[in-house]
């Protein structure tokens, strides 16, 4: 009954001063506000870098020539050209966490269709390149394994290079187009992708066997890489193992000696900007967290501004038999109430301002409980952290002393 009557007493000191209750809640409303929102943004696009590399293939694995590649940096020039015709084959043949292999080369050039060119990439891959990469045949078919060992030069064309070198709405399939100089039969073209996390456009792309732009493209008799399905998502490190052993098999390579190969799966690529993803949501969580601390410094102030205001009203309750405890408690519920009353105006502010900010400017944000939680839990802690000074300072007045201040 008592804490009833002191939340009573509480509520009535906060409405006798609106505006000033109101102005030292603003730093816990935009602190809640930012909190929420920054957080909602970071794992927004983390979910969103997930959901858009799970798209080019969650259990895809690469593997790629070079000793010591980190980052992309080749420090061996003379093992780019470990990955052969024999290593795939080994692969296909012993690895039995693999579903699906394809082996990878690529060049750059211009696509050619009557009076219309496009530059775009040519792929040279097997069949089982669209099951890796989650690509879909919308219209045509995919060259088949026949195909690719008698070097056929027949091509499946992604949308982009479609609405470029068909711009009348012609159907491609059946029609001839040159790639550098070289004609190749159009038999399929892929369903639309769109960008990948890199802002790869992945439409603007030509399929074709891998034996065909080796032979007739690149004039090499290596891979560029071999891409590999996992049977799931789950064994996918397994299968890194697995391929890493049969590799190293293959090329004679020492228990202490390096690689000439890396392998990697989607899943360490995911992890990794995750990661960065999450350093970042780090950061602005507490570049926003300022204005709670800032907020909570107001709370403070205000307090010890209402202690001096009221102090003839704490002299005349301690007189008329007021235990310290109940002044303490009194105003410590007051620090709370203004700190979670901003509180819940805050989280209302940052879930507005979340939707906002994914319908107008179309970034990926996903709110989660636990953020709402954990901004809640921090206004009752600011409540009571910077408001226990005030508090205890009314607590110790002498009651003579508080009835004769002026």
């Amino acid at each position: 009954m008592r804490i009833v009557n002191l939340l009573k007493i509480a509520w009535r000191a906060i409405k006798l001063n609106k505006m000033r209750t109101f102005l030292t809640m603003l730093g816990i409303i935009i602190g809640v506000a930012s909190v929420i929102a920054m957080l909602a943004i970071g794992e927004g696009s983390k979910e969103s870098i997930k959901s858009q590399i799970s798209s080019m293939g969650s259990n895809m694995i690469t593997i790629r020539p070079g000793a010591g590649m980190q980052g992309g940096v080749r420090t061996d020039p003379g093992s780019m050209q470990s990955l052969k015709l024999e290593d795939y084959k080994a692969l296909k043949e012993q690895a039995s966490l693999l579903t699906h292999l394809s082996p990878q080369v690529n060049g750059t050039g211009q696509v050619i269709n009557g009076p219309n060119n496009w530059p775009t990439s040519v792929y040279g891959v097997s069949p089982d390149y669209t099951d890796i990469r989650v690509l879909e045949v919308e219209n045509g078919s995919m060259f088949t394994d026949a195909e690719v060992r008698s070097a056929a030069k027949v091509a499946v064309i992604g949308q982009t290079v479609v609405e470029n070198i068909f711009p009348d709405g012609e159907d491609p399939v059946g029609k001839m187009i040159r790639f550098n100089k070289i004609p190749f039969k159009v038999i399929g073209v892929l369903a639309p992708k769109g960008e990948n996390t890199f802002g790869q456009d992945q439409d603007d792309v030509i399929l074709a066997p891998y034996t065909t732009i080796q032979k007739r493209i690149l004039a090499i008799d290596h891979f560029q890489a071999i891409v590999a399905s996992a049977v799931s998502e789950e064994q996918a490190q397994q299968a890194v193992e697995e391929a890493s052993e049969i590799l190293r098999d293959q090329h004679n390579i020492g228990e202490y000696e390096e690689d000439d190969f890396n392998v990697f799966s989607m899943e360490e690529l995911i992890s990794a900007f995750s990661s960065t993803s999450e350093m970042l949501t780090v950061l602005l969580v507490a570049i926003a967290s300022i204005s709670l601390f800032i907020g909570g410094i107001g709370i403070m102030n205000i307090m010890y501004v209402s202690v001096k205001e009221r102090t003839r009203e704490i002299g005349l309750r301690m007189a008329v038999g007021g235990q310290e405890m109940d002044i303490l408690m009194q105003f410590l519920i007051e620090a709370i109430l203004i700190s979670i009353t901003g509180g819940i105006i805050g989280v209302s502010l940052g879930v507005a301002t979340t939707l906002l900010i994914e319908n107008i400017l179309q970034w990926p944000t996903f709110i989660t409980a636990y953020s709402i939680i954990i901004s809640f839990a921090v206004c009752a802690f600011t409540g009571i952290f910077f408001g226990w000074y005030p508090a205890r300072k009314a607590s110790s007045l002498d009651p003579i002393i508080a009835l004769r201040y002026e």
